[in-house]
């Protein structure tokens, strides 16, 4: 790229990430004249310890949450709590005050409405993996909100830590069908949305191991906004997927860069600060052909070489051969060449197959993953048809209104 194209570049990302602080600026002043100023809501995200420190982050918004996913909701409901989702009003500069055991912490978000929080952690070895909780609360006109966070302690048993990404790796989206993706986003919930087949009981014996009870951690690095937090901790509660902090990308511009975390490459850089802050655990990465995860999970590998235990790629068209293939296959090379394998698996039962041929898994998990394969199979998923019946709900029947006459 020539010196003139850069600076054209670079004179468009500024007046970009220029507009985007003047029409901020622009709406929190209207924000503040209406009084929707004030902190009403916080999400404070689940969080995770190393053993010796623990890591907290949240937002604070000016809208009321709007309730979890009901089974009679419309197509309606769901298109509107997805705008609310992707309209929410962040409040920066809210005072908070975050508290872990005896520990307080006072924090102030940010521009865009985030805050983080550390505390030591100091003696607390467990044989299971462990939950705790700390406290968020913010004191405003209206009264006081609060929130809990909840943080992940991995167990001292654990034997490895599982890094899966979301989309059409756990839930199913139909990324490659533009028509099914915009449903999917728009108008299912977390209730209507499907998970992929026998993906929950695959993450349930990965934690497991080969201990009667959970103790590797699970973590969900993914290119979602952070606005999509909550409907994906629903997903994963009500398919009974295992519980993980959510580490997701911050969306939007400012003078540093075209986005605040670009496309895919956050994935990387995350999944790394999770390998450092767990330096004597190996991990296993788990992904889909779909977007860049192959080639991600090859560098991962390559730069913190003897962590990764193994690497499996969902493919996400096994009926074809494609492009996303091949690319895959370079990424197999790449992987097996830093003595890590990479799987190319058509499903969760080729995942356990492998997982419990190099030990990760015992032999009595395979069938529970069969068993709940076949159950997932059954469910009705969103296909192409629903896509129709989505877009004909929307524009109504073309022969309504029509008498037999015409």
């Amino acid at each position: 790229m020539s010196v003139s194209h850069r600076r054209i570049l670079r004179l468009l990302h500024h007046a970009a990430a220029s507009a985007e602080e003047l029409m901020d600026r622009a709406r929190w002043q209207i924000r503040q004249k209406t009084g929707r100023d004030q902190a009403r809501r916080i999400i404070a995200y689940r969080g995770y310890s190393d053993g010796e420190m623990v890591r907290l982050s949240g937002r604070v918004l000016g809208d009321h949450a709007s309730g979890g996913p009901k089974d009679d909701d419309s197509w309606w409901d769901n298109l509107v709590n997805t705008w609310r989702r992707w309209e929410s009003d962040e409040v920066p500069g809210a005072e908070l005050t975050v508290r872990f055991g005896d520990q307080t912490q006072p924090v102030v978000s940010d521009e865009e409405g985030y805050y983080h929080a550390e505390f030591p952690l100091a003696g607390n070895a467990n044989d299971t993996l462990q939950w705790l909780a700390a406290s968020v609360s913010c004191t405003t006109q209206e009264g006081e909100i609060r929130a809990t966070h909840e943080i992940v302690v991995p167990s001292q048993d654990a034997s490895f830590g599982i890094i899966s990404d979301l989309d059409d790796t756990v839930i199913h989206t139909g990324i490659t069908s533009i028509l099914l993706a915009a449903k999917l986003t728009f108008l299912e919930n977390a209730k209507t949305r499907k998970p992929l087949e026998g993906v929950a009981k695959l993450y349930q014996v990965l934690q497991r191991a080969h201990a009667g009870t959970p103790v590797n951690p699970i973590f969900y690095i993914s290119s979602s906004p952070w606005n999509l937090y909550e409907l994906l901790v629903d997903f994963l509660r009500l398919n009974d997927v295992p519980p993980g902090p959510l580490l997701l990308r911050d969306v939007g511009l400012d003078h540093s860069k075209f986005v605040k975390e670009k496309g895919h490459g956050h994935k990387q850089e995350k999944a790394l600060k999770l390998l450092d802050a767990y330096p004597h655990l190996p991990f296993v990465l788990i992904g889909d052909s779909g977007q860049e995860d192959p080639a991600i999970y090859a560098e991962v590998a390559r730069l913190r070489p003897g962590r990764i235990l193994a690497a499996y790629i969902r493919d996400i068209d096994p009926e074809i051969s494609s492009s996303l293939d091949e690319v895959a296959g370079k990424a197999i090379e790449l992987s097996a060449k830093c003595g890590v394998p990479m799987i190319l698996a058509r499903d969760s039962l080729a995942i356990s197959e492998h997982a419990r041929s190099i030990g990760l898994i015992p032999a009595s998990a395979f069938p529970e993953v069969a068993a709940e394969t076949a159950a997932d199979k059954a469910r009705p998923g969103a296909g192409e048809q629903a896509v129709r019946d989505a877009v004909q709900s929307l524009v109504g029947e073309e022969e309504d209104g029509v008498s037999e006459g015409d």
